[in-house]
């Protein structure tokens, strides 16, 4: 069984993770050979973006199944154990909790049906790939939401959007979330221009974002988020379009840093600010963003750029890597379950099947 997208790349034997850091300018895959890389290529963000990095933690499992089976041992401790270290590697994103328990859990209902370990493992790769298939039906559907979404206060005509980060196939494998929405809708000639904001510290707007709408033939500018406000009175965006990496019951969504910033100047210049992320994104046992756990990183990152460095020696930095944008403020949400809107509890709750 072979999984080839351009970020994740099984061969039947070898799991290829492309090394999202080094890009646009040099393609580079890392090879993990076993749930300690998988752990590595999400701490040091190699991938990066919710859902790859879900289905790199699901594949770190699987690696782990491997191992046991080439070691001819196995526990059931062992494997809760390595779970929540594949868990731990990055704490915001929801989706990688989501797929590592799912599959845990899948693993755990088969050994008890006594299926050998041999074919749990064939299993556990069947999953992941069907699980990556699914997404892209998934957010094929969560893009015409948000074209129809749209059409309602456009009409027809190309739009103008402003987009946060990376959430195309680069972050997703297949077609991505918010920038997927944009480039389906560049298909059906809906888009204008494309906005990029670079996304400092790590810059997956200008180097990511812009990477793929250049594959796209899209039109794009790179900005820095301080540009954003100015931009906006200049009546230069119709929509702003971002991803999720954890969606709560009220509709809060933590979102790399900035996401908050941008609902706040879309919702003061009445400009839709739309995300758009699969329900493995969202997490109802949460009832508002300040119960989500926001990951602060090394504030090397911010101190330089590739290796060099940007600040004095003696300067410290702050370096939050998600901020909460207020359901309140935020438009619409778009998941394969149907389009939330108004966002709030009640419309959440509803549309994801779960009431307390």
């Amino acid at each position: 069984m072979n999984i080839d997208y351009l970020s994740l790349r099984w061969d039947g034997s070898r799991l290829f993770l492309l090394d999202q850091k080094l890009l646009p300018l040099e393609e580079v895959y890392f090879e993990a050979k076993s749930y300690q890389d998988c752990f590595l290529a999400i701490e040091e963000m190699i991938v990066r973006g919710a859902p790859l990095i879900g289905y790199t933690g699901a594949f770190g499992l699987t690696l782990y199944l491997r191992e046991c089976l080439e070691k001819d041992i196995f526990s059931r401790d062992k494997l809760e154990e390595v779970a929540n270290y594949l868990i731990s590697s990055r704490p915001t994103a929801v989706n990688l909790k989501y797929e590592v328990d799912l599959l845990k859990r899948l693993i755990f209902e088969k050994l008890d049906e006594d299926v050998s370990l041999s074919d749990v493992y064939e299993f556990s790769l069947d999953h992941i790939k069907m699980q990556m298939s699914d997404l892209g039906e998934q957010n094929l559907k969560m893009a015409k939401q948000v074209k129809d979404y749209l059409s309602k206060r456009y009409g027809d005509r190309p739009l103008r959007f402003l987009t946060l980060c990376n959430t195309g196939s680069l972050a997703c494998g297949p077609i991505g979330t918010a920038l997927g929405a944009i480039t389906k809708m560049n298909e059906d000639k809906l888009v204008e221009f494309v906005w990029a904001c670079e996304t400092r510290p790590y810059l997956q707007g200008s180097r990511l974002t812009s990477y793929e709408l250049l594959k796209e033939n899209i039109e794009h500018e790179i900005i820095v988020e301080g540009a954003a406000a100015y931009l906006m009175q200049e009546k230069k965006v119709d929509a702003v379009i971002v991803g999720a990496d954890r969606i709560v019951r009220n509709g809060d969504t933590a979102n790399k840093i900035g996401t908050q910033t941008l609902s706040i100047l879309a919702n003061y210049f009445d400009i839709p600010f739309i995300v758009v992320a699969p329900t493995s994104s969202f997490d109802l046992s949460l009832d508002s963003g300040t119960q989500i756990e926001v990951e602060f990183r090394d504030p090397n990152e911010i101190h330089s750029i590739k290796g060099v460095r940007i600040s004095p020696l003696k300067s410290k930095a702050w370096n939050p890597s998600f901020d909460i944008a207020s359901g309140k403020l935020i438009s619409a949400i778009s998941c394969e379950k149907g389009l939330i809107s108004p966002v709030n509890e009640n419309n959440v709750t509803e549309t994801l099947g779960d009431k307390k």
